[in-house]
């Protein structure tokens, strides 16, 4: 399999998610604007997400994908079932019961959550109201998760990428058409959600089919890979549960704070989120079933190069992509978001935010690569410890943004960005450490290249733009128009620089066996 095509392929499906993804925000915002009903749905859309990740994306991916591949590559087809039916029967009697406790308890975990929403009475029931039926999101969406590790591990990286897809059409067709058969029209986000978990999951069945991989019920607690997997979960679900701690943490401050700063925070985190997505979970799927592979096999020099080839992508990828939402803040948000009831001063306070966040994207897409090197080798408790240590300094550099230099919502989005750059910092110093992994020759050289080429683009960017206030006024043609021709000069000056500085795509064909 090339790596580099794999990569390419996940991320043309993410980044079509991404812009749909777009699309879906830009109607929100068009429809709802941001203040106290937006503010209920994006705290009640929150709570299941936090779960999400613990159940699917967070500590059982971390855990099932490298047993999973050591069965598919050591054990044979019917071991390989038996495991996974055990797991998804395990998994989705679990989650049953989860989604039923969460939709009793809604009233409490609104109160624990957005503790700031008690003083508004309306604000506080139809958050509850949203939060129940959201819901069950968690069940279908854990679901599809355990169905993409399971493609992933195939080779199918095309269909998990894509599933995200369904999410956002049922959101876009939703606002489109329903919003007015509902009261308050927010209500129609909360079944939007609903719908698209349980369009996700039906998506992918198909294709398990198609691997001979669709799980059966099966229910044995005897199964030696499950304790396996459920032995590694045991520190990945603190591990991540301290990272979903820090996040909630952040939405009590944020509650707090005046009314639209959850939403101004929603809107500059979906901007960061693309090429978080687009380029560190991609990445990291890719990765993960290659160094578990490596991993299995003790192919120590495979491993190291695996490593090498994912933080050199990296860096070529995530650092223009950190420039160029500093520096497009402003027409980014407007061209995006700023119609209908999104205000100029919504357009202000949300380019606080993803400047902010901006500063931090390397370090958010770095983990998102640097972790998979810890998980392939069944190795949780490391960055779990470096978890912990992130959730404190991150709530400590939110006092003192928060409360002592009073960058109020902007300061959240700082110390969460400063956040994940301690974190890789100390994921990458433990991994030299345990020298599994050894950097290839050449590395001064790539820098002092990629940092020409970034200011290159900086400066065409800057210069491009023109006064950002403009923006404000201009048409929604002229902003889009505008901004794909920024986006298009920057790609061209940043990719040109790097041509003329020796770089070739030939250099990072990179092929390896699932």
């Amino acid at each position: 399999m090339n790596l580099l095509k794999a990569l390419a392929a996940v991320g043309s499906m993410t980044f079509l998610s991404r812009v749909l993804g777009f699309v879906r925000d830009t109607l929100i915002a068009r429809v709802f604007g941001a203040g106290l009903y937006t503010d209920a749905f994006f705290v009640a859309f929150k709570i299941p997400n936090l779960l999400r990740r613990l159940f699917a994306e967070g500590a059982f991916s971390q855990a099932f994908v490298p047993i999973l591949a050591e069965y598919k590559n050591q054990r044979g087809h019917e071991e390989t079932q038996s495991l996974v039916n055990h797991v998804a029967t395990l998994l989705g009697l679990v989650l049953v019961v989860v989604t039923i406790i969460g939709m009793l308890a809604a009233p409490f975990i609104v109160y624990v959550s957005a503790p700031g929403f008690a003083g508004d009475p309306e604000k506080f029931a139809l958050t509850i109201d949203l939060l129940r039926i959201i819901f069950p999101y968690i069940l279908f969406i854990s679901l599809v998760s355990l169905a993409g590790g399971l493609l992933n591990t195939y080779g199918k990286f095309t269909v998990p990428a894509f599933t995200p897809v369904w999410l956002n059409v049922a959101f876009i067709v939703a606002a489109l058409c329903f919003a007015d058969d509902f009261n308050p029209p927010v209500k129609v986000l909360a079944w939007a959600v609903f719908t698209g978990g349980f369009l996700q999951l039906c998506f992918q069945i198909p294709f398990l089919v198609r691997i001979g991989m669709l799980p059966r019920f099966s229910f044995n607690l005897q199964d030696e890979g499950v304790w396996r997997i459920l032995k590694l979960m045991g520190p990945a679900v603190f591990g991540v549960s301290i990272a979903q701690i820090s996040l909630l943490i952040n939405t009590i401050f944020a509650s707090f704070l005046v009314s639209g700063s959850v939403s101004w925070l929603y809107y500059a985190d979906r901007l960061m989120e693309f090429p978080t997505g687009l380029l560190g979970v991609a990445l990291g799927t890719i990765l993960l079933p290659s160094l578990s592979k490596s991993f299995a096999d003790k192919a120590d020099g495979e491993y190291s190069a695996l490593m090498d080839w994912g933080f050199r992508l990296t860096f070529i990828l995530a650092l223009p992509a950190a420039v160029a939402l500093a520096v497009l803040s402003v027409p980014l948000i407007t061209s995006l978001f700023h119609y209908g009831a999104f205000t100029d001063h919504d357009v202000w306070m949300t380019r606080q935010a993803l400047i902010a966040y901006s500063l931090g994207l390397f370090g958010l897409i770095m983990v998102k690569v640097l972790a998979p090197a810890f998980y392939s080798r069944q190795n949780i408790k490391t960055p779990v410890k470096i978890a912990v240590f992130t959730l404190v300094a991150t709530q400590f550099m939110n006092l003192v943004f928060v409360f002592g230099l009073d960058l109020r919502h902007a300061g959240l989005a700082l110390a969460i960005g400063l956040g994940a750059c301690i974190n890789a910092g100390l994921l990458y110093y433990h991994l030299r450490k345990a020298e599994v992994y050894k950097p290839a020759a050449g590395w001064l050289l790539f820098m002092a290249k990629l940092l020409l080429a970034l200011l290159a683009m900086a400066a065409a960017l800057y210069f491009a733009a023109g006064p950002q206030a403009d923006w404000l006024d201009y048409t929604a043609a002229s902003k889009l128009t505008h901004l794909l021709g920024l986006v298009l000069l920057g790609a061209g000056v940043y990719f040109a620089c790097l041509w003329l500085t020796g770089f070739r795509l030939r250099d990072y064909m990179r092929k390896a066996q699932l």
